[in-house]
């Protein structure tokens, strides 16, 4: 089939999705207010690929480049590019509809080709028609990975004991033709305007968690499944004040199982509980050099705002602020220069999709991770700085509109002698939906805990590190001898 159309996309949402805002049913999320404008930002994916512009990097031989298993450290540089290049035409703000699900096709193919191998199961033959499927038919896909956890400090089976079995999804009836699976996931990004939805182990499993060791893949409007949507940044904007968010949107669920049945071709996992782990950690490193290819629009566009306002401001001469500003380059490129290495060290493994994968190297990828996620919030307070406290004492576009308001507006808010105030204040709104505004601490939030807590990248780099060699290296040097 060709690719879909944008508007082939947005016909394909009017299913009657069971989807809550704010308490109400959403009978059309295309047409929703705010549900909507994350609809037609997700569609940023559809548009690259009717645009001359864009057509090579986003489509190969007539299918998504999304949906084409990487195979070579160039698959893998291609496929940040066009994830970089999305997330630019959408304003900073990452697309996924097709990013995140083929990251977790592609963990779902190598694990199950594994579990294959050692238990005799056939859920390679399942994850390769399920990819199939979604690459012909040009589908929009959604991962739910997140469980809600209960106490945790308890492990999936034992939350029984506190009266919450379902606080990790489950199965709670196996079928000849399917399993009957309960719970909820949290998190979900892009669900309510994907067509599929995978779902996946969060965490390692014990062989007590056997009913909760379950992966498989569903229409978004399976019954069963209820969306209940985050109002998050759902206030209504305009584009002045907020040049971002005003026009891109994503959005994120309470996804809730409530007995829902999946048929056995769309399971890729049921028991298996020593898959749990690797299959999540599969998916994770995938997912995370996704994350680090969709920061880099934002960190330059970080930077380039700080540059503009210094200038603006007529402060770009000011030691401190080139100081800033030096800091803010090394940011952003130290984090290009460790994304486009971790796909030049990648690694290979065999694949249900057929010959091997290329898998960005986790140490690298983990690397790349904990330097944006940890310097994020340093960056913003540069900027602020550089801008200055108009970012959250501005005026209002309605101010604009009165003629005696206008002309006092322009006159004392030029900043720089010669400088357009206009430009300025644009700049200063740009900075503060950034930085000071729902969305930028939305960005802050994602910073820390998106794609896996700063914690967990710690222990990946821990794990992934040569220990042996570089402590062998200081050895030598101390001539301490072996042991």
């Amino acid at each position: 089939m060709p690719l879909r159309t944008p508007d082939q996309y947005f016909a394909s949402l009017k299913d009657g999705r069971r989807v809550y805002y704010r308490g109400a049913r959403v009978p059309d999320v295309t047409a929703h207010p705010v549900i909507g404008l994350a609809t037609r930002h997700a569609a940023v994916d559809y548009e690259m690929a009717e645009n001359a512009q864009h057509r090579d990097l986003a489509v190969v031989d007539d299918t998504s480049r999304y949906f084409v298993p990487p195979r070579t450290a160039d698959d893998l540089l291609a496929r940040s590019r066009l994830i970089e290049t999305a997330t630019r035409l959408g304003g900073t703000l990452v697309v996924l509809i097709k990013e995140i699900g083929t990251d977790a096709l592609f963990g779902l193919s190598i694990v199950a080709q594994q579990i294959d191998a050692k238990l005799g199961t056939s859920y390679g033959k399942r994850v390769r028609a399920f990819h199939r499927n979604c690459a012909e038919n040009d589908l929009a896909l959604a991962v739910a990975q997140t469980d809600v956890k209960g106490d945790r400090a308890l492990g999936p089976s034992e939350q029984a004991a506190k009266g919450n079995p379902d606080a990790y999804v489950r199965i709670v009836e196996r079928r000849p033709d399917g399993i009957i699976v309960r719970g909820a996931k949290a998190h979900t990004s892009v669900s309510t305007n994907a067509n599929e939805l995978i779902v996946l182990p969060t965490r390692a499993m014990s062989e007590a968690d056997v009913d909760y060791a379950v992966a498989f893949a569903i229409p978004i409007d399976t019954p069963g499944v209820t969306l209940i949507a985050s109002p998050h940044g759902g206030s209504e904007k305009n584009p002045f004040e907020h040049p971002i968010s005003s026009r891109h949107k994503m959005m994120e669920t309470l996804t809730i199982f409530e007995d829902v049945f999946v048929p056995n071709e769309r399971v890729f996992l049921a028991g298996e509980w020593q898959a749990a782990a690797p299959l999540a950690l599969t998916f994770v490193e995938f997912h995370r050099f996704t994350a680090v290819s969709y920061k880099l629009p934002l960190l330059d566009a970080l930077v380039g705002t700080a540059f503009l306002l210094a200038e603006l401001n007529g402060v770009d001469r000011a030691g401190h602020v080139r100081d800033k500003l030096s800091w803010l380059i090394a940011y952003a490129e130290g984090l290009r220069a460790l994304t486009h290495m971790a796909a030049h060290r990648c690694g290979f493994h065999e694949s249900a999709l057929g010959g091997r994968i290329a898998v960005p190297d986790p140490l690298t990828v983990n690397v790349a991770k904990l330097h944006f996620a940890t310097n994020y919030h340093a960056a913003v307070a540069r900027v602020q700085d550089i801008a200055g406290g108009l970012l959250v004492t501005g005026p209002a576009k309605e101010d604009f509109d009165v003629a005696a308001l206008s002309d006092h507006l322009r006159r004392y808010l030029g900043g720089k002698l010669g400088a357009d105030t206009d430009a300025r204040l644009r700049a200063l709104n740009l900075a503060s939906d950034l930085t000071a505004s729902d969305f930028g601490g939305y960005q802050e939030v994602l910073a820390v805990h998106a794609e896996g807590s700063i914690e967990a990248e710690k222990l990946t780099i821990l794990r992934n590190y040569n220990h042996a060699a570089a402590k062998d290296f200081a050895r030598r040097l101390a001539d301490t001898g072996s042991g």
